[in-house]
């Protein structure tokens, strides 16, 4: 079927100007796409595809070489100088969220070992990709293994396969784009650094824009030959454009005072590491060179910072996603002052650094990666119907938001939290403070402050690294993970094993092999098949049950007991848990998080939890054995880990350790909060009937280095 046009769609004109820009100069890092399902993230992804220029490779190499340069060390290598080229379109290759490890990579070819008896390799999706796009969809729900293999392969430029038999080392340079959606979890950091863009893309908020979006949608599912002829002009003039900001590119100057200035603009930002300063000099000078300008100036420069570092300032993995508009306004603010205050330590402006703003990694043209650009400054109401021959916004801003949508994907600031907190309704739900004290604490307070308003919200502390809770049973390795040991289907291949009756797992195809070549046949029998044996750790269900009665805020413990939970939150984020959060006071239980893989909204749920009332201890039990048997049902192989974060005070309901045989055989931990000279062990006593583990609250921080 013919591809949705590029040009045709709608709006999206950081998304467009970014994907477009990593055809000019692959050399920045990648393109990561946050955005709410529905807003043609994978659309315009696809579409890129059409616009790329021909790619002329060595003709029989299943690995791309490029016949000027051939790779030294190509398994199909090695290629003669005067190898006959052969052009052909660059490729797009799809990785699904479901791929396996040996399509990613490549493995043993079964047909030449069977055929010929020889062992040859197959290549994977990785070489495939080779000088080409690899495109992640749902990127954020990749698993670890997988992310491990495109984190080697991003950072290296060469894919190293070691597995049934093989050894190959091969080229695997790629522009590696992702699509998300935030609502079902982020990636792992690691894995959005490598990203040297990210845009936030949103439907559109006008009426106009979306209904031009129906109307060109209806178009082409009519007739998509007809409706992509109408657009085949604007599509011939991108790919001219592409291949004209191509040849400009190695001649556009990075002057030193420019790059004095993005030094400065990522020190105020305060980003780690160096990716940052090279990912802005690189879109720098591909924003130059799309412009057909030969040398970087300052708007470019800031129109680079605005796409390559909103994502770079996030220094604790549950910091809120996206982007500080005005925390990035003043970054750019105070290195311009700095460099108008100091201009003894400018350096001149000499022959300036290199095209891709020199660097030591700096791999050429086709090295992974990918270069953003400025928006056009269209308003909402006057959507173009095409890319025009300047995207450029001469106020050197870029938005987080797209194709006229007002303010992005809903992202939260920094204080999230605060607009969270508003938006849980009057203080005092419960009614007034039992008789287990006053209602919750001032969060302006912190711990020590005096107990305030009823209802009142308190912020965590910093969060520390927690000691490790998981299931000492193994389970099945329903889900890749890191917090319990199992025997899964996927992960580590450690041995081979004759199946027990029917095939449960992958098969283990060199055991397989071996067992029929022993026998003197080149023929696989069924007595032949053996199973792969996968050991690794898997990820569990975290379910939180925490006390919010007003018996933690009447001894000030709420900070201490929000900042155990979030320190428990981020090792869960860790380690690949999904998350549950109940909370209990007054007279019932609130499941304030059902189960999530979005951690960072169980921050925020977490900092907008408010105390008071009474202590309905056993409602909360109820309420988790509820969940966890919802759960079980939705997903069986998921194993559940329960922590009840409490001093075991049960002032409202009946007694809780009635409750416990409904969580019979559910993995359990008690943080036990009371604190004081006096204790009733009422904890110990739930952790008893639960059999559960006890922990103090104080013994879940890990000792620290002296």
């Amino acid at each position: 079927m013919t591809p949705y046009p590029f040009s045709a769609v709608v709006g999206l004109t950081d998304l467009r100007l970014a994907l477009l820009l990593t055809a000019v100069s692959p050399a920045v890092g990648g393109v990561l796409v946050r955005g709410e399902k529905g807003t043609a993230k994978s659309t315009v992804v696809r579409a890129l595809a059409t616009l790329l220029p021909s790619v002329a490779v060595v003709r029989g190499c299943r690995f791309a070489c490029d016949p000027a340069a051939p790779d030294p060390q190509c398994p199909d290598g090695p290629h003669p100088m005067d190898t006959p080229a052969l052009h052909r379109p660059a490729t797009l290759v799809e990785l699904p969220v479901g791929a396996t490890e040996d399509r990613v990579v490549g493995t043993l070819d079964i047909h030449r070992a069977l055929a010929d008896g020889v062992k040859a390799y197959e290549p994977g999706l990785l070489a495939a990709a080779h000088r080409g796009v690899l495109y992640v969809d749902e990127v954020n729900l990749l698993p670890d293994h997988l992310v491990d293999l495109l984190l080697d392969a991003a950072a290296m430029g060469r894919a190293h396969v070691e597995r049934d038999g093989v050894s190959v080392k091969h080229a695997a340079r790629f522009l590696l784009v992702g699509t998300m959606n935030p609502e079902e979890g982020e990636p792992r950091p690691q894995l959005v650094d490598r990203f040297g863009l990210v845009v936030t893309v949103a439907a559109p908020r006008e009426a106009k824009q979306r209904a031009e979006v129906v109307r060109r949608r209806l178009a082409y599912e009519l007739d998509p030959d007809g409706f992509a002829a109408r657009f085949a002009g604007e599509e011939e003039e991108l790919a001219g454009r592409i291949a004209q900001a191509r040849s400009v590119l190695p001649r556009v100057v990075l002057p030193d005072r420019e790059l004095d200035r993005i030094a400065r603009i990522s020190l105020a930002y305060g980003v780690d590491g160096m990716r940052a300063d090279i990912v802005v000099a690189r879109c720098a000078v591909a924003l130059a060179a799309w412009h057909g300008r030969d040398r970087v100036t300052s708007d470019d420069v800031r129109d680079a910072a605005r796409l390559a570092l909103p994502h770079r300032r996030r220094k604790d993995p549950l910091d809120p996603p996206g982007t500080d508009e005005q925390r990035l306004d003043d970054a750019l603010a105070e290195a311009d002052a700095r460099q108008d205050e100091d201009p003894d330590d400018t350096p001149p402006d000499g022959g300036g650094s290199g095209p891709d703003g020199g660097g030591p990694d700096d791999r050429g043209p086709d090295a992974g990666g990918s270069d953003g650009g400025a928006i056009d400054g269209r308003g909402p109401d006057n959507p173009p119907p095409s890319p025009s021959p300047d995207l450029s916004d001469k106020s050197g801003r870029t938005g987080s938001g797209q194709g006229g949508s007002a303010g992005g994907a809903g992202t939260a600031g920094a204080d999230g939290a605060a607009d969270v907190q508003r938006a849980d309704g009057p203080a005092g739900a419960d009614g007034p403070a039992g008789a287990d004290g006053p209602a919750g604490g001032d969060g302006r307070a912190g711990a020590d402050g005096p107990a305030g308003a009823k209802g009142a919200a308190v912020a965590p502390g910093s969060a520390y690294r927690t000691r490790t809770l998981s299931i000492a049973r193994q389970g099945e390795g329903g889900h890749a993970g890191r917090r319990s040991p199992s025997l899964s289907r996927r992960g580590r291949v450690i041995g081979a094993r004759v199946p027990a009756g029917k095939l449960h797992g992958a098969p283990h195809l060199p055991a397989t092999l071996r067992a029929a070549l022993h026998r003197g046949v080149r023929e696989v029998a069924p007595r032949d098949l053996r199973e792969a044996v996968h050991v690794g750790r898997e990820s569990n269900l975290v379910l939180f049950v925490v006390d919010a009665s007003g018996s933690m805020a009447a001894r000030r413990r709420m900070t201490v007991v929000k900042t155990a939970v979030l320190s428990l939150l981020r090792d869960a984020y860790q380690r690949r848990d999904r998350i549950g959060m109940i909370t209990f006071r007054g007279h019932a239980a609130e499941v304030v998080l059902p189960p999530t893989s979005s951690h960072e909204v169980g921050v925020l749920r977490l900092a907008s939890l408010r105390t008071g009332g009474r202590t309905p201890l056993a409602e909360g039990l109820k309420a988790a054995a509820a969940t966890i048997a919802t759960e079980r049902r939705r997903d069986p192989r998921r194993r559940p880990l329960l922590i009840v974060v409490t001093d075991g005070r049960a002032t409202s309901g009946p007694d809780p350790v009635l409750v416990a045989p409904a969580l019979s055989g559910v993995s359990t931990v008690v943080v036990d909060c009371e604190s004081g000279p006096i204790r009733l062990g009422l904890a110990g006593r739930l952790a008893r009937a639960l059999d559960a583990d006890l922990m103090p609250l104080e013994g879940l921080e890990m000792a620290r280095a002296v």
